[in-house]
C-alpha cells in the first residue's frame, strides 16, 4: 500500500480544510492508499490517520513553527520510507521567517532537509482550460525580479534543463522530452536590441544541452512559448523567472494545477495556491488543486516503485 503524508500548511489559512475535502474524495476514488495528515494540536478532524506535530498558540510566529514541523516530519517520514509521497497545504513565507528559518518556502526547506544538490519548482496541470498539459520549470523562483538577471547563468540554465529532462523522462514516462526554453528579453532581445542574455547566457547553455542530447528549443519569446507548448509542441516549458512562468501556468491551469519540487529522494506535491486566509474558516474553500495534488502524488510514487522493483528483478 502507497501511503502519503500530508502537511496541513499554516493553521491560519484554508489547508486543513482543503486536504480534508480533498481526502474524502480521495479515498473514494483511491481507497488502497493511506493519507496520513500531518498538523497542529485541534485540527484532527478524524478524515485519515492524523499527527501532531505540536501546539499552536494563536501567535503569526506560533503558526511558522507547527507549520515548518509538520514540513519536517513529512519529510523524515519520506526519507525512512514510511510515506511514498509528500503533500503539502500552503504556507506563509513572513510565518517561517517569524518562527526564525530562513529558508524562503516548501522547495528551499525540503532542499535542506533532504540533502538535495538540485531541485526545481515544477509547476503542472495534466489537463488544462486547453484540454492539454503544460508544464513550466522556473530556472530562478521566489526572488526579486532585479535579482533575476544576475541569478541566470549559462550554468543554472544547463542545470535545469537536465533536471527538467530527467525528470520527465523517469517520472512522466515521456522517453523524449521536448523543452522549450523561454526568452528572458522582449521578442528574445531580436538579436540584441532589447539585452544581450540570449545570445550571452542562453546559445551557449542549449548548445551544451544539445550536445549532451537533451531535446532544447530556444530561446522562444515569452508572448508565444505557452501557446506552442499547448499546441502540443513541447512538453515542458523551462522561464527564466517566477511570474513569467506562472502568470502563463495559472491563467490556463488554475485550480488544476500542481506545484512538483523535482530533484528530491522522494516525490513532493502541492497545490496551486496560498493560504487564502479571507476564506479560512468560511467553508468555502475550492479543494480541486488539493486532489489534484494527491492523484498526481499517488501516480509518480507508484510510478518509481514500479521502476524500482524493475530494476531489483534486473539484478
Amino acid at each position: 500500500m502507497l501511503r502519503l503524508a500530508v502537511t496541513l500548511g499554516d493553521p491560519r489559512g484554508i489547508g486543513a480544510e482543503v486536504v480534508d475535502k480533498a481526502v474524502c474524495r480521495f479515498v473514494d476514488e483511491i481507497p488502497d492508499v493511506e493519507v496520513v495528515r500531518l498538523g497542529a494540536d485541534g485540527f484532527d478532524s478524524g478524515r485519515s490517520p492524523f499527527r501532531s506535530v505540536g501546539a499552536w498558540d494563536g501567535t503569526e510566529a506560533s503558526a511558522g513553527t507547527v507549520a515548518a514541523a509538520a514540513i519536517r516530519a513529512a519529510a523524515e517520514m519520506a526519507l525512512r520510507g514510511e510515506a511514498a509521497a509528500v503533500v503539502t497545504a500552503p504556507i506563509h513565507k513572513p510565518a517561517l521567517q517569524a518562527a526564525g528559518f530562513r529558508e524562503a518556502g516548501h522547495t528551499e526547506m525540503l532542499r535542506e532537509l533532504s540533502g538535495a544538490s538540485t531541485v526545481g519548482m515544477l509547476m503542472t496541470a495534466e489537463t488544462t482550460r486547453w484540454g492539454t498539459p503544460l508544464r513550466v520549470l522556473l530556472a530562478t523562483t521566489h526572488v526579486p525580479l532585479r535579482d533575476v538577471p544576475r541569478l541566470l547563468t549559462a550554468e543554472l540554465l544547463v542545470e535545469k534543463g537536465l533536471l527538467l529532462r530527467e525528470a520527465l523522462r523517469h517520472d512522466w514516462g515521456i522517453e523524449e522530452p521536448r523543452i522549450a526554453f523561454c526568452a528572458l528579453n522582449p521578442h528574445a532581445s531580436d538579436r540584441g536590441l532589447f539585452g544581450d542574455e540570449e545570445e550571452r547566457l542562453y546559445a551557449p547553455a542549449l548548445g551544451e544541452l544539445t550536445g549532451m542530447g537533451v531535446n532544447a528549443a530556444g530561446p522562444i519569446p515569452a508572448d508565444t512559448v505557452f501557446v506552442r507548448a499547448l499546441k502540443g509542441e513541447f512538453d515542458a516549458v523551462l522561464a527564466p523567472y517566477h511570474d513569467v512562468g506562472m502568470a502563463a501556468f495559472k491563467t490556463v491551469a488554475f485550480g488544476t494545477g500542481v506545484n512538483v519540487t523535482l530533484g528530491l529522494p522522494f516525490v513532493r506535491t502541492s497545490p496551486d495556491h496560498g493560504t487564502a486566509f479571507d476564506l479560512a474558516g468560511r467553508g468555502v474553500a475550492d479543494e480541486s488543486s488539493t486532489l489534484e495534488a494527491l492523484r498526481l502524488a499517488t501516480r509518480l510514487a507508484a510510478r518509481r516503485r514500479r521502476r524500482k522493483d524493475e530494476g531489483e528483478r534486473a539484478t
